[in-house]
């Protein structure tokens, strides 16, 4: 519900802002109205679009235009960074572990280069209906506008994060191949180096030693020799828009798998609380009648599609009685929950509660991370904070977010 409000308040808002524009003698989108410091309204709408070109720049091809919303809430254009003799774009994206590992490097090196007239700006090309969920085993956030402004924040991003993940009207110019890819360009924004970072992609091993270079080099006016002026583009390929019949193909083939349930006794139970697996044991009791849990529940199977190739498994846990197992089987049906999922096999709840022990008040939903050996490493009683529940779940040791 607060998301429809959201929406609908943000398009109150642009149709305000658009008649006042309108009024004053100015169209959205016109110099005018681009010049303004007023946070802009824009609601992404990543869609299907039909395959496009995508350019191959070249060694002092010009860099192309590009207008699009940023993180501050404010368009950025080519023109914006006139003023610096060098700018260096970044496309790069939230999801991928590779983008991830060089993170860290590029904040560094734009802190380096502060006061020496390089402009520094990154792109997300990615489409999100074009991510699946089991693309995201590395993560905490898919690449929509939104996520990136969480992850911009986690991060403390010194420079500026703009989207282009609706229809790439602009990426598809500058042909990014991987995410991370790096274009350079010089005071006459023509393009003076591509490619990689560095050729380190491990975090720790190395120090942006390719770009430093391509900048120092493109600051000074020389050219780089012709091996180390374009270099490949390691990582993530980009999610292009009209290659998410594979997405649409992988969600369809989830929604048939067989969804199973199984009645679990109180000794069923101590054993698996126990986690005697070499993997990180997620646990959410709930029940059909309890109105959070079935809300949240979408929630634990996005879960367990984007961490379960890795040391994961997700178990579903019903508390509702032993003779509703045809009513909790249709609701996992409608859910496509498709894993682990358990009836608890007896009438005696208070059995239940002193089992899982820590202080449980009964309440649901209640969820537990467990480690092998039975360590609870997060405990959320009540509902869930998906973000939170998800960052605890890829930056614990086991699972990481890097290769």
């Amino acid at each position: 519900m607060r998301r429809y409000v959201l929406d609908f308040l943000r398009k109150f808002a642009y149709l305000s802002t658009l008649s006042l524009a309108i009024s004053c003698g100015k169209k959205e989108g016109s110099a005018e109205m681009a010049d303004t410091e007023s946070p802009i309204v824009f609601v992404a709408n990543p869609q299907a679009v039909s395959e496009k070109p995508i350019a191959k720049l070249a060694i002092g091809d010009s860099a192309p235009p590009f207008r699009l919303p940023g993180i501050d809430d404010q368009y950025h254009s080519l023109e914006d960074y006139e003023a610096f003799d060098v700018l260096v774009i970044n496309f790069v994206c939230n999801h991928c572990p590779t983008a991830q590992a060089y993170e860290d490097r590029f904040i560094n090196l734009v802190k380096e280069y502060q006061g020496k007239s390089v402009g520094f700006v990154a792109i997300s090309p990615n489409s999100p209906i074009a991510i699946l969920p089991e693309e995201l085993g590395y993560t905490d956030l898919s690449d929509t506008f939104e996520e990136m402004k969480i992850r911009a924040e986690d991060k403390g991003y010194n420079f500026d994060y703009l989207y282009d993940g609706d229809t790439h009207e602009f990426s598809t110019a500058y042909g990014p191949t991987a995410t991370p890819h790096v274009f350079v360009f010089d005071k006459n924004r023509k393009l003076a180096y591509s490619g990689r970072i560095d050729a380190h992609e491990k975090p720790g091993s190395g120090n942006a030693e390719d770009l430093r270079n391509a900048i120092n080099a493109t600051l000074e006016g020389k050219a780089l020799p012709e091996d180390q002026a374009q270099t490949p583009a390691f990582g993530c390929s980009i999610k292009w828009a009209w290659k998410n019949e594979y997405t649409l193909k992988k969600n369809e083939e989830w929604q048939k798998r067989e969804v199973t349930l199984e009645k679990l006794k109180p000794t069923g139970l101590e054993k698996l609380l126990k986690n005697d697996t070499d993997k990180l044991l997620l646990v959410n009791f709930w029940a059909t009648w309890c109105g959070p849990c079935i809300m949240e529940y979408p929630e634990f199977v996005t879960m367990q599609r984007m961490f379960g190739e890795r040391d994961f498994q997700f178990v579903s846990i019903s508390m509702d009685s032993p003779e509703q197992e045809e009513k909790v089987l249709k609701f996992l049906n409608g859910k496509a929950s498709a894993l682990p999922n358990y009836l608890m096999d007896t009438e005696d709840k208070y059995e239940v509660i002193k089992i899982v022990g820590g202080e449980w008040d009964g309440s649901l939903p209640i969820t537990l991370l467990i480690e092998p050996g039975g360590n609870i490493a997060f405990r959320a009683p009540g509902t869930i904070d998906p973000l939170t529940l998800k960052k605890k779940i890829v930056d614990h040791p086991m699972i990481g977010r890097y290769f």
